[in-house]
């Protein structure tokens, strides 16, 4: 047989080899559970650590975090997560692979992003990095990378996907996209991308085109890379996430990330837009003002009532405290050398979350299908916690605007995505509205697509 080494003591046959693989498994299993009853809990209701003023307690370090992750199981025998009173949610389409990101385009296809984690990302290192690359296995995040975009067609108009192709394929981790004059531009984790489009094609073969490159790395903690169009197509905005939880690795790894960036797309130069945000997802360009908004996930390991996620208007050339401080200039006391200079410019952000709900899908409402009181209001998809006891998010939330601000508490929109005995059916991400005004969410652990309606009077 085959030998190999294990940890430089010696050769052990495959047999051994697989007994001893299987004996690191008991132990993972092993580590996962006392963990899960270390840390600490929140004491605060995230109702409590919603809106323009949340309730920020001191922060609480965690030597050894707090893990409460919902183990992924996905959704059996026809079961679906439950919408708000006066919605109903559908399938729009099943049997997806891992569909993380969503567009709309202006024929109504719907284009998916079939994406996860690139192979070549190595990930924290040491102990903690071994324990999180199992936590997050279990949470349904260690699949495969299907690296691919896929189209759907509701072409009878039932609400229902009868058509499906595989839209662009050998992609690098792909997230956003957005279509601008005639080009569709995709943010792969490594580089922002140029195809041509052709209205109603449900492929694209044309010779892949980089704009510009971005942030990646053999880290890549925060893989995730977005992209939206300014409103006057001059200018592209690129999110990009922080490549560590606050800086631990140093800011050397951190040039060019935890920050937005616009692009131009005729020369791929880029500028910083905003900084200071340690993962921007979600991004939306606001209806009636023109004003980029975005979702920003906060830091871990502060207790479970810190920091929390937040939605914000993002101000051009604006500081947002990471990983210094948090929620504008509460410092965060395990990062070392200060920056007391950017903190005293940290800008409060418009709209807390609560802590730990990472907040990721973001759409404005601007279609003509649901109440009127939905108008410009924003649809927010959370993916869940894992840092957090009890859990926070698991859910799609919708936010209230009046005079282009958020204007009352969040409301549950769509839930039942962890199921009594803890298991995870499904975990919302990208929100988008279709051409009918319909609310479609992409559920990563479901592997499906939900159209959210109102009910038929």
């Amino acid at each position: 047989m085959k030998e190999i080494r294990f940890y430089g003591q010696g050769r052990v046959t495959q047999r051994r080899g697989g007994m001893l693989r299987v004996w690191l498994g008991f132990v993972a299993v092993a580590v996962l559970l006392a963990l899960a009853g270390c840390g600490t809990n929140a004491t605060l209701p995230i109702k409590a650590q919603t809106g323009s003023n949340p309730n920020l307690p001191p922060p609480k370090s965690e030597l050894i975090p707090t893990v409460n992750i919902a183990p992924a199981e996905g959704w059996t025998g026809g079961s679906k997560p439950q919408a708000a009173p006066g919605l109903e949610v559908s399938a729009f389409a099943r049997g997806l692979d891992h569909p993380r990101w969503l567009y709309v385009l202006p024929n109504g296809d719907v284009l998916v992003a079939e994406s996860n984690a690139p192979a070549e990302a190595k990930g924290l290192g040491g102990l903690k990095g071994w324990v999180m690359k199992r936590v997050m296995k279990r949470a349904g995040a260690g699949v495969p990378s299907p690296d691919r975009i896929v189209l759907l067609r509701d072409s009878d108009g039932d609400g229902v996907a009868d058509v499906r192709r595989v839209f662009l394929d050998h992609l690098h981790s792909p997230f956003g996209m957005v279509l601008l004059d005639g080009s569709l531009y995709v943010a792969d984790t490594d580089a922002l991308l140029r195809f041509p489009y052709r209205e109603g094609e449900t492929s694209i073969t044309a010779r892949t085109e980089k704009v510009t490159e971005l942030p990646a790395g053999p880290i890549n903690y925060h893989w995730t890379k977005n992209v939206v169009a300014a409103p006057n197509g001059g200018a592209l905005y690129v999110s990009i996430g922080s490549n560590s939880n606050v800086g631990n690795r140093g800011m050397t790894v951190e040039q060019g990330r935890a920050r937005i960036v616009e692009v131009d797309p005729a020369t791929g130069d880029k500028r910083m837009f905003a900084f200071g945000m340690r993962n921007p997802v979600g991004m939306a360009v606001q209806p009636g003002t023109g004003a980029l908004w975005a979702v920003v996930n906060g830091r871990d390991e502060l207790g479970g009532d810190l920091a929390p996620d937040y939605l914000t208007r993002v101000t051009p050339g604006g500081f947002y405290g990471w990983p210094y401080s948090y929620f504008g200039q509460h410092v965060d006391p395990r990062v070392k050398p200060q920056r007391p200079d950017l903190v005293a410019r940290a800008i409060v952000p418009d709209y807390a979350l609560g802590s730990h709900v990472a907040a990721l899908g973001l759409a404005f409402y601007t279609g003509d299908l649901f109440p009127a009181r939905y108008r410009d209001g924003a649809f927010i998809g959370e993916h869940g916690s894992w840092n957090r006891r009890p859990r926070s998010g698991y859910k799609v939330i919708f936010v209230p605007f009046a005079d282009g601000k958020p204007a009352g508490p969040p409301e549950d929109i769509l839930t039942g995505f962890v199921a009594a005995d803890g298991k995870a059916r499904g975990r919302p991400v990208g929100v988008a509205v279709d051409r009918a005004g319909a609310l479609l969410v992409a559920d990563d652990v479901g592997n499906v697509i939900w159209r959210i309606t109102p009910t038929p009077q």
